[in-house]
């Protein structure tokens, strides 16, 4: 198979193939000659921010000097950039000759009668096969969904567990309040291996920490309390972790969103636990942190211009946090799409209660889970948004939102990550 055949098969895995057990991912990792024993893993599990923390995980590694691997899911344009070494996408010849392998492993699996990979177990065992083949020393690896059922939890020595901020999203699979989707989440605590986590929810903490004393596992809880932002401008964010390790160092994060400051405070937590295991200089922290990029959280694309794939109640929070923070200085423009399957009316609503913008331009993303814009529009102008354009062609949309927004201002393009893909598409197709 060539590489776009083999992406394509990838993409069509869904059509016949169904959620497996664990213990079948388990089976197959055994078949790949256990791959995943052969680098250390810090395992990584949240409902928004787990991203960004692996991201601040792997930028920390790789200023101190070791090599490592990054597994993170969605991907926004390529399908290789689910699988980094050294903070580089992977090139096709290696997402192939992965891909080979476990393909092999599925047809020899599916004529024993057994079950398929799934699309994300598939991807999973390549990952596991890439970053053995490659030789790290680490691996940071962010779950699917959830985290006790989730492929990911098959590795099942990692050197630490991390589990980000934790709220209502996929209650479909995961349930339907945040302490059993906590449950869910503190499925990937290891007996006797650290846990470092987001303790702002009191539901969620309070299941996570009585997960972790039943398993013998020590924990370690970060609250916002716990950091102080000094500074926050169009620039980003410097912020101190009050604690006895950090004692007045200041740490800059590229990032404009506070939240992010929580997300990289979890990892400065993590390297803190694991100082003996990992040994890092205070200067290699500083760096590691002032130096990590990651794809779609309220990231800097153009100058003024910035993409959030912010689609959850949470997300959308978040979002409004930072465009407050900023409507006092610039006028703002939003570019906005989202798929029909999230609760994109109480997004709109939610936003235009509490931000004001110059210019608003609606467009659609997602091919079939796609909203017409024009929905979009008759949305916002029902919230109150009196200056709305709907522009059906996403390319179409993003140069109108860029020449709407002028020199001055600040253009926000949120609600999907479909969105944010397709736009950093168009910025690289025009580069070229």
């Amino acid at each position: 198979m060539t590489y776009e055949e083999a992406v394509a098969y990838i993409d069509e895995t869904p059509k016949f193939t169904k959620k497996n057990s664990l213990e079948h991912t388990k089976e197959c990792l055994r078949r790949l000659g256990s791959p995943q024993d052969k680098f250390k893993v810090i395992h990584v599990a949240g409902t928004n921010g787990k991203g960004s923390t692996c991201a601040f995980l792997t930028s920390i590694l790789r200023e101190a000097g070791y090599s490592c691997g990054l597994f993170t899911s969605p991907h926004l344009v390529e399908i290789n950039e689910r699988f980094q070494i050294n903070e580089v996408n992977i090139d096709n010849d290696t997402f192939l000759k992965a891909f080979h392998k476990v393909k092999a492993l599925a047809d020899e699996l599916v004529a024993e009668g057994s079950y398929h990979p799934t699309y994300f177990e598939m991807l999973f065992l390549m990952g596991m096969l890439i970053f053995a083949e490659a030789g790290v020393d680490y691996v940071t690896l962010e779950t699917g969904l959830g985290g006790r059922l989730d492929a990911t939890t098959a590795v099942e020595n990692p050197v630490a567990c991390v589990i980000t901020s934790i709220s209502l999203d996929h209650m479909q699979y995961l349930g339907d309040t945040v302490a059993k989707i906590a449950g869910e989440k503190a499925g990937i605590i290891v007996p006797g291996v650290p846990v470092i986590f987001d303790g702002n929810a009191p539901d969620a903490a309070e299941v996570i920490r009585e997960t972790a004393r039943k398993l013998g596992s020590p924990w370690y809880e970060v609250k916002r309390e716990d950091t102080e932002i000094m500074r926050n401008t169009s620039a980003g964010i410097d912020f101190s972790f009050r604690n006895d390790y950090y004692g007045d160092t200041v740490f800059s994060i590229p990032f404009i969103a506070r939240y992010q400051v929580m997300n990289s405070a979890l990892a400065l937590k993590t390297m803190e636990v694991l100082r003996k295991e990992i040994p890092v200089s205070m200067d290699r922290l500083q760096e590691g942190i002032k130096r990590t990029r990651w794809q779609g959280r309220m990231e800097t694309v153009l100058p003024g211009v910035i993409v959030d794939g912010a689609h959850n109640e949470d997300g959308v929070e978040k979002f409004v946090e930072t465009a407050e923070h900023f409507q006092q200085e610039y006028p703002l423009t939003l570019l906005f799409s989202a798929v029909d399957d999230k609760d994109y009316r109480d997004m709109i609503q939610t936003i235009c209660d509490r931000i004001h913008f110059e210019h608003v331009v609606v467009t659609s993303v997602g091919g079939y889970r796609q909203v017409p814009a024009e929905d979009f529009a008759r949305l916002f102008e029902n919230a109150g948004c009196d200056c709305v354009e709907a522009v059906p062609d996403l390319e179409e949309a993003f140069a109108k939102a860029l020449q709407l927004r002028g020199e001055k201002g600040m253009l926000f393009c949120v609600g999907s990550l479909y969105l944010v893909g397709e736009i950093k598409d168009v910025i690289r197709r025009n580069k070229k």
